[in-house]
């Protein structure tokens, strides 16, 4: 993983540029895939022009059910994580999510896509 993010609040499409512009486009390589869910925060017109800018692709994932979702299965490992560690303060929380994004390999990712049906070459 890449450049995330935490917010203090819902995301919308102005918070969501701002990350993109800010956060993710700084840290991307040509040839990089950017995977993203369908939520319409994720879809202004300016999210892929920047995207595209620094040499990589946007996919987003078909709609279809959790299970067929690769997001899907790294955001449980996440979830099981922070439950364990229990964090009790909002600053706690940011700082066990930092680390648990750490240890989130590329192998492990490609078999998230795998484990989705979706070919990860």
């Amino acid at each position: 993983m890449a450049a995330p993010m935490v917010l203090d609040g819902p995301i919308n499409s102005v918070a969501f540029q701002a990350y993109v512009d800010q956060g993710l486009v700084p840290e991307l390589q040509p040839g990089d895939i950017v995977v993203m869910d369908n939520l319409g925060s994720h879809k202004g017109a300016g999210v892929r022009a920047a995207i595209e800018a620094a040499g990589a692709s946007l996919l987003y994932l078909p709609p279809c059910s959790p299970e067929f979702n690769s997001i899907e299965n790294a955001f449980t490992k996440l979830k099981a994580m922070l439950r364990k560690a229990a964090a009790l303060t909002v600053e706690g929380l940011w700082n066990t999510i930092g680390c648990i994004a750490d240890t989130f390999t590329p192998a492990e990712c490609a078999n998230y896509f795998a484990a989705a049906g979706h070919d990860p070459d």
